[in-house]
């Protein structure tokens, strides 16, 4: 017997469900990594997909239009941590890094990308001097993320203060340079404007000409992608919103049709859709 597929709260939650159960080859199936796929840890380099999210993936893969995996994170990065590189059945797979301005093909292993915003390298020079002024709290560190830059604070003593207190430089650093800051679970990213989950899932929803999507993220940045969904559901598109839970964020959970255990209940739903579909 398979996993018990569940049930969304809302009735477009439920209609969008429906519609991907009749309709598997015309479905893109969205997710965020970390926090999604992933477990949050400390240090992202260490982050790991579920041990079953790639298994889970592989099986549903092959019964929907496209699995994409939407992240901030470099694509390679993600494929890495994934364990998505040469899985059997999960060559309809892509990863959209950098929120899509970069996307790495399971068909083909390449990798595609546009030049970088030159702000980046431009705030990164000056980020050292920006967190110093700022008084930034012990334990506070930054990650290079190639088209982008984030500072973490869930290592400082106090996360939230620390978090709270570098708001405002940060973002005079981001506008001096033509960027935007995104917040995140304890984390504030510097990249360029335009360019958001949103932005991505619309145009590969538009690309592929998925007539159902489900997308299931954890934290703010995936905010952009639920508004993208309402936006599709009002073109008559049916999408199925899931939060995978987190006490440190509860936005996702209050607009979701539907809230799981973390990546363990993100990966059981994945499950329980390939089993559901035969």
């Amino acid at each position: 017997m398979g996993t018990q597929l569940p049930t969304p709260t809302t009735s477009r939650g439920r209609e969008a469900l429906e519609a991907i159960l009749a309709r598997p080859g015309a479905t893109l199936v969205a997710l965020d990594f970390d926090g999604t796929l992933a477990p949050i840890v400390e240090n992202p380099d260490d982050a790991r997909a579920h041990p079953d999210a790639v298994p889970a993936l592989a099986a549903l893969a092959p019964k929907v239009a496209s699995i994409a995996v939407v992240t901030g994170r470099p694509p390679a990065v993600a494929v890495r941590n994934g364990g998505f590189a040469g899985i059997p059945g999960l060559d309809r797979l892509v990863v959209l890094g950098h929120y899509g301005a970069e996307r790495w093909d399971a068909r083909t292993d390449t990798v595609s990308a546009p030049d970088p915003h030159p702000g980046v390298a431009a705030a990164r020079a000056e980020l050292p001097d920006v967190l110093e002024t700022a008084g930034a709290w012990p334990g506070t560190w930054v990650e290079e993320k190639g088209r982008a830059v984030a500072v973490h604070t869930r290592r400082a003593e106090d996360p939230q203060a620390a978090f709270e207190a570098l708001r405002k430089p940060l973002a005079d650093l981001a506008a001096r340079h033509g960027l935007i800051v995104e917040p995140g679970r304890m984390v504030l990213e510097l990249r360029p404007p335009g360019v958001d989950k949103g932005v991505a899932l619309t145009e590969y929803v538009r690309e592929i000409g998925a007539e159902c999507v489900l997308y299931a993220g954890d934290d703010l940045g995936d905010l952009p992608a639920f508004a993208a969904v309402d936006e599709l559901r009002s073109e008559g598109v049916p999408g199925l919103l899931v939060a995978s839970g987190s006490a440190e964020v509860t936005e996702l959970s209050e607009r979701a049709d539907l809230v799981v255990d973390g990546p363990a209940g993100v990966v059981r739903l994945l499950r329980a859709l390939a089993d559901q579909l035969g």
